[in-house]
């Protein structure tokens, strides 16, 4: 008896003093914590760091991370509401002109970022917000004036910079069947041959795409009658570019520009739907939510073709 009582005992005292040890283990963890997590914060000036202690019990690793959700959930809940508003009433100016929101070029901007689905999501304000860090600009989720400026210079600085004029050997001629309108003059159908080679990989990769619904050909062409991916313009002269300012004066830079990059002959105009070069803000959203328009964002680049972002049938080639 006396023995059974005397083992007890012992188990009771080994129980007690493995508790007292790990309460201490705990304690040590968790100041060790906080001073790792001030150090972080003095180093940097922006944000604590976070960090993972394994040794907390459940109720302390849990609680922060629950919070930190939370707060990130509410955060990006209010960025994505603002930019339900945003997207139709943000002023901006370009190429001369007010402009007001971003809807139209929201197929661009998911492809820039790299976030899929709706732009009023909280899922897209979390992926811009990464963005925005990356890029220097407030992480706020929100698409404000900064943040469109800044994607507006990441657009305009991948198009064509070197604005050579092109020698006569260096154009070919589009045939009249690969022509939005046959029926264009032989002299407004050249192309650079560089940009006209990319130009029918890119199309031969599209009219191999069943999700888009193309009639081609059994060699796998564009068939005659399919008008999406057609070529609308591509080299022009200076003369002719001066001849179409002329005829539209309210145009503007955005437009027909005076240094147009059509005259290297690499710049394309492609159809993707609606009137084939309307700016109209009506046109372009029509021309923005085709599948035409959509597969170009997300492969031109591949091809080495860059867009202009206000025009969604304008496409530069810049190389690969």
């Amino acid at each position: 008896m006396t023995s059974r009582k005397g083992l007890l005992i012992g188990l009771v005292m080994m129980l007690a003093a493995a508790v007292a040890a790990f309460g201490s283990g705990w304690k040590t963890a968790g100041q060790s914590a906080q001073i790792k997590t001030a150090k972080a914060a003095d180093g940097d000036g922006a944000r604590p760091t976070a960090l993972s202690v394994e040794r907390l019990s459940a109720t302390e690793k849990t609680a922060p991370a629950a919070g930190s959700a939370a707060a990130a959930a509410s955060l990006f809940n209010a960025a994505a509401l603002r930019n339900a508003e945003l997207q139709d009433t943000l002023s901006w100016a370009f190429g001369g002109k007010s402009q007001r929101g971003w809807r139209l070029y929201a197929p661009l901007v998911g492809g820039l970022i790299g976030a899929e689905g709706g732009q009023t999501t909280n899922d897209f304000a979390a992926q811009l917000s990464r963005w925005q860090q990356q890029r220097g600009v407030a992480a706020s989720g929100i698409l404000d004036n900064s943040t469109w400026s800044q994607m507006v210079a990441n657009w305009q600085a991948n198009r064509i910079k070197d604005h050579t004029y092109p020698t006569p050997d260096e154009l070919v001629t589009i045939p009249p069947s690969e022509c939005y309108d046959p029926s264009r003059p032989e002299e407004l159908r050249k192309v650079h041959r560089t940009a006209y080679a990319a130009y029918k990989r890119m199309i031969a990769a599209a009219a191999a795409d069943a999700s888009l619904g193309l009639q081609v050909t059994r060699d796998g062409q564009l068939a005659d009658g399919e008008k999406y991916f057609k070529v609308i313009s591509a080299f022009r002269s200076r003369e002719y570019q001066a001849q179409l300012r002329a005829q539209s004066p309210n145009s503007g830079r955005a437009g027909l520009a005076v240094n147009s990059p059509h005259f290297t002959g690499r710049a394309l105009d492609i159809y993707v739907g609606g009137e084939p070069v309307s700016t109209k803000d009506d046109n372009r959203a029509i021309q923005t939510q085709t599948k035409a328009y959509h597969w170009l964002v997300k492969n031109a680049a591949r091809f080495g073709f860059r867009p202009y972002f206000y025009e969604p049938w304008h496409w530069e080639y810049v190389g690969q």
